[in-house]
Order: structure tokens, then sequence, then C-alpha cells
């Protein structure tokens, strides 16, 4: 198992202290390090910037959005960031959420697989450097009734294929991740529960005879190193209520539906409803204990060194650590610590370690 790290949003005035930590992974020998999107920051300028300050770590994203770009679009920054980086980019792919879609990039949230499925194939066929033709649903390349031509990606990026992975929480998507793509990027990913959504994931992968070897796993996963398991937990309520609670409408919140496939129904209507109500405080105190800490790492170093050992065991190819609370020095030793555990614990594949 690798390490990565999740920067998360930037924009929050701890820029500075996020690419100190980009920094101390990449010299730690950190895997990855991914910055994600959503109607802030942009993923693309945090990683050039990232990439720019580091040596040997990967940068991805996690995620670009698919109704901000166009697949031609993200094709051509995929290749530059991979030529800039000296390859080093990962590909992270999403079609977000019809909130963010519709109200952000005016993009029906119609049809989502269908639409990230040709997304991927156009990005997969620009980035091959073929003449870009495509028919399909939602992309017709190049229009018939127009002046426009077949044209051929003109950077070249170092690798032959750049690393595509796709955000995906509900079963059809996994399958659909499994096959189209080269890694899954997953969010409250228990390792109690993650034989079903693996298996989803490699019921895709088998669709074109292939096996889950050489697939990346990759939740993201918050992190409180601390004495006091419970305390440690408190710090990453908020976070835990928004998703759960507030990330979407009543109607459709695909994290609380993850939730309530994970067996916490009832919590997570409580944690909706007093969300949606503006009770912040009381939707934060309705997430419970035992959801946090199967979602996260939390707790003294000798606990976390064993649930690090359930994470590898379920599956988990690179688990990014999404660092929360502290100043700079905690967090650069939770960066340090963690690593240093992963060592301890034998765990540690090609490009983790200290």
């Amino acid at each position: 198992m690798r390490l990565g790290l999740n920067m998360g949003y930037w924009g929050a005035g701890e820029d500075a202290d996020n690419l100190a930590l980009a920094v101390e992974a990449d010299r730690l020998g950190y895997a990855v390090v991914w910055a994600a999107e959503a109607y802030g920051s942009d993923a693309v300028t945090v990683l050039t910037w990232i990439a720019a300050r580091t040596e040997r770590i990967d940068v991805g994203s996690a995620i670009l959005q698919i109704p901000g770009r166009t697949p031609a679009n993200t094709a051509m920054t995929a290749a530059t960031l991979d030529s800039l980086s000296g390859g080093r980019f990962r590909l992270g792919l999403g079609v977000s959420g019809p909130q963010v879609s519709e109200g952000w990039h005016g993009v029906r949230f119609d049809r989502p697989l269908a639409r990230t499925r040709e997304y991927v194939a156009v990005v997969r066929k620009a980035l091959s450097r073929e003449r870009l033709r495509y028919e399909g649903e939602f992309f017709t390349l190049p229009l018939p009734d127009g002046p426009g031509k077949a044209l051929t990606l003109t950077v070249h990026p170092v690798r032959e294929r750049i690393p595509v992975y796709l955000a995906a929480i509900g079963p059809k998507n996994l399958e659909l991740t499994g096959e189209i793509a080269d890694g899954w990027l997953a969010i409250f990913y228990a390792p109690e529960h993650a034989a079903e959504q693996l298996a989803h994931v490699a019921a895709g992968r088998a669709r074109h005879g292939n096996t889950m070897e050489g697939f990346d796993v990759v939740p993201t996963v918050p992190v409180v190193i601390g004495d006091d398991v419970e305390r440690c937990a408190d710090a990453l309520r908020a976070y835990t209520a928004l998703y759960v609670g507030g990330m979407g409408s009543r109607e459709q919140n695909f994290y609380n539906r993850l939730a309530v496939r994970m067996g916490y129904e009832q919590a997570a209507a409580e944690v909706q409803e007093r969300y949606l109500a503006r009770d912040y405080t009381g939707a934060a105190a309705a997430v419970p204990l035992e959801f946090i800490d199967r979602t996260t790492l939390i707790g003294p170093r000798e606990r976390i060194r064993d649930r690090l050992a359930a994470y590898a065991e379920s599956g988990v190819t690179t688990l990014s650590v999404a660092v929360h609370g502290g100043g700079r020095e905690q967090r650069l030793h939770t960066v340090r610590t963690l690593a240093e555990v992963l060592d301890e614990s034998g765990l540690a594949s090609a490009g983790t370690g200290s």
C-alpha cells in the first residue's frame, strides 16, 4: 500500500501551509498529492503550482469536474500537466452533483453514467493523438453541419497512457469505474464495508477480462492523531455532517445514500434533517462515533497502525490522507508520522516511505 495526500480545496488562507505539506510529502516518498475543485479554486492551477515546487511525487486531480470542461479541453490539460511535471500527472474525473453541475456550470445532470462513459472515451482518444472523431449521444466531434475538422492533439504527454481515475459512490458507477478507469477515488471508505463496493468494481473489470491486478483503489481518509479517540472524532464531525447532511438535496445526496447502505439509515436521516434545518451543531452531534471511526484514521499512533493494516487488507492500494486540524507544524507532524507508521507496519510498497 502506498500513501497519498489529499489537499482538498484551496483558497481558504492556508495555501502556503498546504504547499509545505505537499513538499514534505514529496520528500518522504508519498506517491501522489491530490487537489479538488467545486466552485472555488480550480484543481489545475493548484496542481501546476505543486508540480513546479516538487520533484518526484505525482500530482492528481480529485477531481476535475466533467460538466466544467469539454473532454477535448480536459485532454489538452492532462497532456500539458503531464509534460510540465515530467510524467507525474494523474487524471481524476467526476460528474460532481446536480447542484453544482446545473447551478454553477449550467449543464443538466442527466444520465451521468452514460455521459461519463462517452467523456472518458473522448479524452482517451484525444490523448492517444488520433484524429478526434467521435459520434455519441452527448458528444459529436467534429460537428457534422459546420466547418470543423477532425484535429490531432499537438502536445506529447510524457507517458504513453495517463492514468484515469473516477470518483464513484453508487453500485452502477463503481462498475463503470472498474470497466473504463485505471483507479477508483473513494470517500467514506470503511474496510468493514468495502467488500461489496469492490465486488462492483471487480464486476466492471471482468467485462473486458480484467482482474483487479494493477487497478488503483484510492480512498481519501481524514486523519487526526491524539490520545483521546472521541476528541479526535469530534474534530471530524462537522466535515462528516456536511457531506451526509448537506452535500445535495433531501432527495439526492449520494453520501447520505452511502451511509444508508453501510447500515446507518436512522442516523443518516437525522443528520440530514438537522443539517437542512440549519442545525449544524445538532447534525454534527448526530453523526455516530462508529461511522467516523470506520471511515477515518483517529486516535494514538498504535491504533492508527492497526487501522492501516485493515485498509491494506481490504484492498486499498493508495491511501490518500487528508490532514485535519492544527497549525502547520502539527499537520507536518501528522504527515511524517503516517509515513513512519506505514514503514513500521511493513505494509509499504514501492513509491511510499520516509
